[in-house]
C-alpha cells in the first residue's frame, strides 16, 4: 500500500518540476523569441532514415508545463482520492499516458506524429471512461470513443491530403496558400470539432463524465478537449484566407446551447461539463474571429480554474456518499469550509469577476469581439453566452453551499490533507494565473477604447446573469418552479438541443432496423434457401433421382421398351 502511494506522490512531484521547468523554459523562448526544430533520427537502414520532429517554441513549451503543472496536482490528488480503488496501479498509468499522448501532440509540428499523440488521447481516454465498469460507463466510453474516431478519421485524410506538398510537416505551410488548401482546412477543422465537442460533436463530452473525477479533470482542462482547439491555433494562419463566419456560427451556438443546457440540470459533474463545452465555444469563436492569441491565452487560464473545480467537486461528491445530484447538497460549506472556499473562488473565475484568473481572458475577448466587424447577432449570442455562464454558477453555488437543508447523506465528510494540498496550489494559479500569463504573453498592453457603456458591459451581463441564476433557482412551497410551468421549452433547452438523443438511438436505430430487415430477407429469407442450403438442396436431389433409377432400373427399362416399341409401331 506505501508503495502505491508512493507512486502518486513522486509521480506528481516529478511532473511538477517539469511542469515548472518547460514553463520557465517556454518564458524564457518568448522573450527572446526564439524557438527550437528537433529532427531525431531514430533509425536509418541502408539510404532509408526514419526521423521523429519536435517543435520547441514558446507556445509549446509553455502549454506543455502548464499540462504538466495540472497533472501533477490531479495525480497528488487522485492519490487520496483512489485510495480505497482495487486498480489504482492501472489508473495512475493511465493517467500518466493520457499526459504523455498530450505532450506528444503539443510539441508535433507533423502531422503523423501528432495522429499518434492523438490516437494515443482517444485510446487511453475510452479505458479511463470504461475505468468503474457498468452499463453506463460502457456506453458513454463507446460513444465517446466512435466520435473521436471521426476526428481520427479527418487526419488521416489531411495526411494523405498533405502528399500534395513536399512534407507532412505542416508548420512549413501554414502561411502558403493554394485552392486545393480548402480541403486541408476542412478535414482539420473537422478534427477540432469533433475532439472539441462543437455541434454537431457535443454529446460525448457530458457522457464522459462516466470517468473518475480527477480524470475529468484532467481531460477538461488541459487534455483532450483542449487538443482540437490547439491544432486549429497552430493551423490558424491558414483561416485568414477562409471566410470562417459559418464555422463561427457553430461555435456560438456549441457556447449559448451549452450555458443554456447547463442552467436546467441537475448533475453536478454535467453542469461543469457544459460549462467546459461554453469556454470551448468561446475559444474556438474568437479563433475564428482571427485571434489565436487570444484563444491560446483563454485556454492557459481557463485550465487553471476548471481544474480546480472538478477537484473540488469530486470531494463534495465524496462527501455526499457518490452521489452527484445536486438537489441533494446544501449546507455544505458547514462541514467543507475550505473545500467549498476553493469552489466559489474557481466558480467567481469561471464567471469573469473582476482580477480572477477568467476575467483577463474573457475581457479583452469580449472587447475584441465589440471592436470586431460582425454583426449584432454574433455580438449578442457573445453576451448572453456570458450571462448563463454567472446564471448556472450562482445556481450551482445556491444548490450545494447555501440553506437549502437536503443533506442526503452526511457520512464521510473529511478535508484530506493530500486533497488540500493539490487544491491550495490550483486556487493560487485560478487568482494570479491569467494576471501573470497576460505580462507575459502580450508584450505591450492593449489599449481598446470603447464607450463607457460598451466598456462596463461585460460586468453588467456578470451582474444580470447573477440575477437571473438565483431567480431560477429560488423555489419554495408557494412558488411553483419555472422549469416545471414551461416543461417543453426547458426539456429541450435542458437536453442539448435534443443532441445526445440525435448521437444515439436516433443514429443506430435506424441501421439496427435496416440490418434486421435485411437480416431477414437474406440470411432467414430467400437467400437461406438459394444461397446457403442450395448445396444440401441439390446434392439430396441428385441423391433420390440416382435412389430412384437404382432400384426401379428393371420397371424402367420395361416401360421405355414398350413406349420405344409403340412409337416405332405408329
Amino acid at each position: 500500500m506505501v508503495g502505491v502511494m508512493s507512486l502518486y506522490i513522486v509521480g506528481g512531484f516529478l511532473l511538477l518540476l517539469a511542469g515548472f521547468c518547460f514553463i520557465f523554459t517556454g518564458i524564457v523562448f518568448l522573450i527572446y523569441d526564439y524557438s527550437i526544430f528537433l529532427d531525431w533520427e531514430f533509425l536509418s537502414i541502408n539510404s532509408t532514415c526514419l526521423t521523429m520532429t519536435l517543435f520547441f517554441d514558446w507556445m509549446s513549451l509553455i502549454f506543455v508545463g502548464c499540462v504538466f503543472l495540472i497533472s501533477s496536482m490531479v495525480i497528488y490528488y487522485s492519490d487520496s482520492y483512489m485510495s480505497a480503488d482495487g486498480d489504482k496501479v492501472r489508473f495512475y498509468f493511465l493517467v500518466f499516458m493520457f499526459v504523455m499522448s498530450m505532450m506528444m501532440m503539443i510539441i508535433s509540428p507533423n502531422l503523423i506524429s501528432i495522429l499518434i499523440g492523438w490516437d494515443g488521447l482517444g485510446l487511453v481516454s475510452y479505458c479511463l471512461v470504461i475505468y468503474f465498469q457498468n452499463y453506463k460507463s460502457y456506453s458513454a466510453g463507446m460513444l465517446t470513443i466512435l466520435t473521436n474516431r471521426v476526428g481520427d478519421v479527418a487526419i488521416l485524410l489531411a495526411i494523405a491530403w498533405m502528399i500534395n506538398f513536399g512534407s507532412w510537416h505542416f508548420i512549413f505551410y501554414v502561411y502558403s496558400w493554394d485552392s486545393w488548401c480548402y480541403y486541408l482546412i476542412f478535414l482539420v477543422v473537422l478534427a477540432g470539432f469533433t475532439s472539441s465537442a462543437q455541434i454537431p460533436f457535443s454529446s460525448w463530452l457530458p457522457a464522459a463524465m462516466a470517468a473518475p473525477t480527477p480524470v475529468s479533470s484532467l481531460v477538461h482542462s488541459s487534455t483532450l478537449v483542449t487538443a482540437g482547439v490547439y491544432l486549429l491555433i497552430r493551423f490558424s494562419h491558414m483561416f485568414n484566407n477562409v471566410d470562417c463566419s459559418f464555422l463561427l456560427m457553430f461555435s456560438m451556438l456549441t457556447m449559448f446551447m451549452s450555458g443554456l443546457g447547463a442552467n436546467f440540470e441537475y448533475d453536478m459533474k454535467s453542469i461543469i461539463a457544459l460549462s467546459t463545452l461554453s469556454q470551448l465555444g468561446l475559444m474556438m469563436s474568437i479563433l475564428f474571429m482571427g485571434f489565436p492569441l487570444l484563444a491560446f491565452f483563454h485556454l492557459l487560464s481557463h485550465a487553471f480554474f476548471k481544474a480546480l473545480l472538478f477537484l473540488c467537486a469530486g470531494l463534495i461528491i465524496h462527501g455526499m456518499s457518490d452521489s452527484q445530484d445536486i438537489r441533494h447538497m446544501g449546507c455544505v460549506v458547514n462541514q467543507l469550509p475550505f473545500t467549498c472556499t476553493c469552489f466559489m473562488i474557481s466558480n467567481f473565475s469561471l464567471c469573469g469577476l473582476p482580477f480572477m484568473s477568467g476575467f483577463y481572458s474573457k475581457d479583452i475577448i469580449l472587447e475584441m469581439v465589440m471592436t470586431s466587424s460582425y454583426n449584432f447577432f454574433v455580438f449578442l449570442i457573445f453576451f448572453i453566452s456570458v450571462g448563463l455562464t454567472v446564471s448556472y454558477s450562482v445556481r450551482l453555488i445556491y444548490y450545494c453551499l447555501s440553506f437549502n437543508m437536503n443533506l442526503y447523506v452526511c457520512q464521510n465528510y473529511s478535508e484530506d490533507g493530500l486533497m488540500m494540498k493539490s487544491m491550495i496550489f490550483m486556487t493560487i494559479l485560478s487568482i494570479c494565473g491569467g494576471s501573470i500569463l497576460s505580462w507575459f504573453l502580450f508584450n505591450c498592453p492593449a489599449l481598446i477604447v470603447l464607450p463607457l457603456g460598451f466598456k462596463i458591459m461585460p460586468l453588467i451581463f456578470i451582474v444580470l446573469g447573477g440575477w437571473l441564476g438565483y431567480e431560477l433557482s429560488f423555489s419554495n412551497y408557494f412558488v411553483s418552479a419555472y422549469s416545471l410551468r414551461y416543461y417543453f421549452i426547458s426539456f429541450f433547452s435542458g437536453s442539448m438541443w435534443f443532441m445526445p438523443s440525435f448521437s444515439t438511438y436516433m443514429l443506430s436505430g435506424p441501421s439496427l432496423i435496416l440490418s434486421k430487415n435485411y437480416y431477414e430477407v437474406m440470411d432467414s429469407g430467400w437467400g437461406e434457401y438459394i444461397i446457403s442450403k442450395s448445396s444440401y438442396v441439390w446434392s439430396s436431389l441428385f441423391a433420390k433421382l440416382y435412389n430412384f433409377y437404382h432400384f426401379n432400373n428393371l420397371k424402367l427399362f420395361i416401360t421405355v421398351f414398350f413406349i420405344l416399341f409403340i412409337f416405332v409401331l405408329i
